[in-house]
């Protein structure tokens, strides 16, 4: 079954993909071995289309795909988890750059292990997040970008954080597309996640409980 899920994603047949997530959780799957089918999928997604096979229709096909699965097994996972929500975290793609499927896998994991997520979108100025740090007040900060255009955007979106006297009061965590320690480095965030799992892990150890 998690194959066949995995299968009706990556073919872009929505239908399908959500009448087996339907006969997964009823039959008493477990939430989270639904979410990594769909992590997989969606890696596969980005692949396709990082390779020129897919274009933007199939990543907007693909994220809303995840969004309705998401729906569908929210409600179950919080049961499961018994989710108390465990700290806010802001996200979102840096100017310049309009890639979100990344994004949006990181903050669908990051919200189903339990974080209030505030999902800024693409192409976010620097003075959006300055804003949405200083009225949301998250303890986590992700900057997302695919681009290599996006680097220095990062630093810029950083250093600002740093001028208006917010940096202290968060932890910036950022990933995508080509993103290594040395970026982390020239931006000088905290940490770099190399998929939403690390992201997750990083928010664990930062917020924690």
């Amino acid at each position: 079954m998690s194959q066949k899920l995995i299968d009706a994603i990556v073919d872009m047949r929505e239908e399908d993909a959500l009448s087996i997530v339907r006969q997964m959780t009823s039959s008493g799957s477990d939430s989270m071995i639904i979410l990594e089918n769909v992590r997989k999928a969606m890696d596969i997604v980005g692949k396709r289309y990082e390779d020129g096979k897919y274009y933007l229709p199939e990543l907007i096909l693909a994220g809303e795909m995840m969004n309705r699965i998401s729906e569908i097994i929210k409600s179950e996972l919080s049961k499961e988890l018994q989710l108390k929500r465990r700290g806010k975290i802001l996200i979102g793609t840096v100017q310049g750059d309009i890639h979100d499927i990344g994004k949006d896998i990181v903050a669908f994991m990051l919200d189903v292990n339990g974080y209030e997520v505030l999902d800024l979108g693409v192409d976010v100025s620097v003075q959006k997040f300055l804003d949405a740090i200083k009225d949301y007040q998250p303890q986590v900060v992700g900057l997302s970008g695919f681009l290599t255009l996006a680097f220095d955007v990062m630093k810029d979106t950083i250093d600002a954080i740093k001028k208006a006297g917010l940096r202290n009061k968060v932890k910036i965590m950022i990933g995508g597309g080509q993103i290594d320690e040395q970026v982390r480095k020239h931006a000088d965030a905290d940490a770099f996640g190399k998929d939403a799992m690390a992201a997750v892990k990083l928010a664990n150890e930062w917020i924690g409980g």
